[in-house]
């Protein structure tokens, strides 16, 4: 078995400054600068593991990569397809790109990992897919699938960093690896607060490939990052998370896909609302319906849900794992038995959160329970830190 260490690529101009430079300097994702990472892909034949986020100025980063005389011979796409246009679990199939007529190889459905055939004509992965900087968001479980296939095949991956827009905090509880799936791979918390560039590293240096690989690994960075500052997304990084709120608020809400409770899927404002037909509180009234690339079956649809607007909240303290709305919408739900889901434990990490809601625990004492996890991971967390905290 191969090993191999993880390069990171630091450019001058992110690494020196002049102390007496009073200039604020603009953040840039990697992708922004092609010139600085083009070198790395001169002579190679890529695959494009991307979606419709990768776009700078109004330009796909496959557009500029062909005009620039790339080899891309592949797409690979995740969830939601590389024009991330599909609904939320709906499998995507293979395909051909109208605009360029490449391949797209989906690794989401049957599918969640290239095959030694998929890499036969490639020498290098290059990633660029904005993440939220949440366990369960599942482009960081085929990022962990593309660098199992790079270290089993001898190939390359490239990630173009991208800013987190979570990635101010750390909460939540850790996973139990008993309850490892496609929405929870790795011993993390429900936020984890690293970039995508950070967290392969991690994967990488905690051996947690399977098998203990380890991938040929390439971080191109983000210039003039800080974590602590607040920013808008470009581009939704999924048809439902289509607003700095509901990114903000995703984190926290996201543990009703594993309830009975509507999350505001079918409506303009998914992620930042919540409700149910039959729940006894909240003066917020909304009917589900189907929308075409975003619910084209959302729950309770044409069905009048009761519950909560959120979007009049202070958006700077929308930046925490919440328990209150859940355990607000248990609360009001009168058929108590129905209110759970057999993917509430995958979503939670563990078997524990909603025995917690169940019996009434304080949120000051379910949040201790995951204190020593937490705090464990902050720790090794902090080995694979590639921007000041």
């Amino acid at each position: 078995m191969k090993k191999y260490t993880v390069l990171i690529i630091f450019f001058l101009s992110a690494i020196f400054t002049n102390a007496q430079d009073k200039i604020v300097r603009t953040t840039q994702n990697a992708d922004e600068r092609f010139e600085e990472f083009s070198e790395l892909l001169q002579g190679k034949r890529i695959a494009l593991l991307a979606n419709q986020t990768a776009v700078i100025k109004g330009k796909h980063l496959l557009d500029i990569l062909l005009e620039n005389n790339v080899n891309v011979v592949k797409i690979f796409s995740p969830e939601h397809g590389f024009r991330g246009k599909s609904d939320a679990g709906k499998n995507i199939k293979n395909d051909v790109d109208k605009k360029t007529k490449l391949p797209i190889i989906s690794l989401y459905g049957n599918k969640k990992k290239p095959s030694a055939d998929d890499l036969k004509n490639v020498d290098i992965i290059l990633y660029d897919i904005q993440d939220v900087g949440v366990r369960f968001f599942t482009y960081i479980s085929t990022l962990t699938y593309a660098m199992e296939a790079c270290a089993e095949n001898d190939k390359q991956l490239i990630i173009l960093d991208r800013q987190n827009p979570n990635g101010s905090y750390v909460d939540g509880p850790v996973l139990d690896l008993k309850y490892k799936s496609f929405v929870g791979m790795h011993p993390v918390p429900v936020v984890y607060g690293m970039t995508v560039g950070e967290y392969a590293t991690m994967v990488n240096g905690e051996n947690w490939l399977a098998n203990n690989l380890k991938c040929k690994l390439i971080v191109v960075p983000i210039l003039n990052y800080s974590r602590k500052k607040t920013f808008s997304l470009n581009e939704p990084p999924s048809p439902n998370l289509n607003s700095d709120f509901a990114v903000a608020l995703y984190p926290s809400l996201c543990l009703f896909e594993g309830t009975n409770i509507s999350v505001g899927r079918g409506t303009k404002m998914p992620f930042t609302i919540y409700g149910h037909p039959q729940l006894l509180g909240g003066d917020y009234y909304y009917t589900p319906k189907s929308i075409k690339n975003m619910s084209v079956n959302p729950p309770h649809k044409n069905q009048k849900c009761r519950g909560y607007n959120l979007n009049s909240l202070e958006y700077i303290n929308l930046f925490q794992f919440n328990l209150e709305y859940i355990i607000n919408a248990y609360k009001y739900y009168p058929e108590k038995n129905n209110f759970f889901n057999n993917f509430f434990n995958n979503l939670a990490g563990n078997d524990i959160l909603k025995q917690q809601i169940m019996s009434g625990k304080p949120i000051a004492e379910i949040r201790e329970s995951w204190k020593k996890d937490l705090e464990k991971f902050v720790e090794i967390r902090k080995k694979y830190l590639l921007y000041a905290e």
